[in-house]
């Protein structure tokens, strides 16, 4: 049975795919045959083999199946910048029925799957739609990252709020430790395990060189095993 996670932040740059890739880790200890989905990526860098975004080389290094490129991240632009103005910039439409081929496709080879959204929850993919509508026709558990500093615990009860209303199941909830700790730290992460409905699956220290760590030891999946 495919168990298959749509992962989330209370923001951009709040380290999705640090979350990802120890989520993949863990999984992969855990005897899953794990894969990464980034089915929209703004951010790519044109290299000899075509355009190819960061985030999404990191899900395939921490995938335990063979995945080519396009497998992971079927759709990219090279522009930094929300998806859905990228896909203004460029005249090329972002194509659900591309992002569901895609995530089938990995179904065929994977049982443990984290797919990778872009920005936050409501980010658009084009003028009428945003990343989540496509989650909600997926039927997707959501699992959210809350970069932990100043604010987070507003954005996270915000996000949280709207992947319930949606009708989805909130699976779970990681923080990442995106600043250097601070005085209040503790307060802050008791405060979001007493306000998130979903439970903590983890804390993620604060890890510059986080690449050069196995940092899978810092999720527990047992709440959604």
């Amino acid at each position: 049975m495919n168990k298959c996670f749509f992962l989330t932040g209370t923001d951009t740059d709040v380290g999705k795919t640090v979350v990802g890739c120890a989520l993949l880790q863990a999984a992969a200890d855990n005897g899953y045959k794990t894969a990464g989905y980034k089915p929209v990526a703004s951010g790519g860098e044109q290299l000899t083999v075509g355009l190819r975004n960061s985030d999404a080389q990191l899900l395939i290094k921490n995938s335990n199946v063979k995945l080519n490129y396009h497998d992971v991240n079927p759709i990219v632009f090279a522009q930094t910048t929300s998806p859905h103005i990228a896909s203004q910039l460029t005249g090329e439409l972002i194509d659900w029925q591309i992002m569901h081929v895609g995530l089938n496709k990995l179904k065929q080879y994977s049982n443990w799957i984290i797919v990778e959204g872009a920005g936050g929850w409501y980010t658009p993919i084009c003028t009428e739609k945003t990343l989540a509508d496509w989650v909600i026709q997926q039927q997707l558990p959501v699992i959210l990252v809350v970069g932990v500093k100043l604010g987070c615990i507003n954005h996270a009860m915000l996000t949280a709020q709207a992947i319930e209303q949606s009708g989805l199941l909130f699976a779970g909830w990681v923080a990442n430790e995106i600043v250097l700790p601070g005085k209040y730290q503790q307060a802050y992460l008791l405060t979001l395990k007493q306000r998130l409905s979903a439970p903590c699956l983890g804390v993620i220290p604060h890890l510059p060189d986080w690449k050069s760590h196995s940092i899978g030891e810092f999720v527990n999946l047992d709440h959604i095993l």
